[in-house]
């Protein structure tokens, strides 16, 4: 299972909370949290095949501007799915893993979703019934190895083409 990854310039490790005009970009390698899944990537056979970021400014600076060259970088690469995220309780970050996943998942043949924790409730509930959005804790919170756990898994149902009721109805947002 060939999986892209969408973050921010902090989840990519390649800026902080101030630097937030982080240009649009890519690394064909793990990075950020996806160096934290190994492990359950593992277990359902997937594979990190690109890490795609962009800076917080740079995204709110030009929203769809930056969601359309992303779901062109998508549809290049070909992944199986895309996870954007996990964005913890980073409001704007949120926002963009969930405008991000609703737009490939409408524009492209490539399923997306997204994962946050409930301090995005604003977004949470604007988008829970248009993608599926993953439980996290908010940054340092307890967890945060289960919630990995269950975007690998919600990958793998993804991609398998199977029924993600069941599994949504335990680890979503609903």
């Amino acid at each position: 299972m060939k999986i892209i990854m969408i973050f921010d310039q902090i989840q990519s490790g390649l800026g902080t909370k101030d630097d937030k005009m982080l240009p649009l970009g890519g690394k064909k390698e793990p990075i950020g949290p996806a160096v934290m899944m190994a492990p359950f990537l593992k277990e359902v056979d997937g594979h990190v095949i690109a890490c795609l970021y962009c800076g917080n400014g740079t995204y709110l600076a030009n929203p769809d501007e930056v969601t359309r060259k992303l779901c062109a970088m998508v549809d290049k690469i070909k992944p199986d799915v895309v996870i954007c995220g996990p964005a913890f309780n980073y409001i704007d970050y949120a926002r963009m893993c969930a405008h991000v996943a609703y737009e490939i998942n409408t524009s492209t043949d490539i399923k997306a979703f997204a994962a946050m924790s409930e301090e995005n409730e604003d977004t949470i509930e604007l988008y829970k019934d248009k993608i599926s959005i993953v439980k996290t804790p908010k940054k340092g919170g307890f967890g945060l190895n289960d919630s990995l756990r269950n975007m690998c898994k919600l990958a793998q149902v993804i991609v398998k083409g199977e029924d993600t009721k069941d599994l949504e109805s335990k680890i979503c947002y609903k």
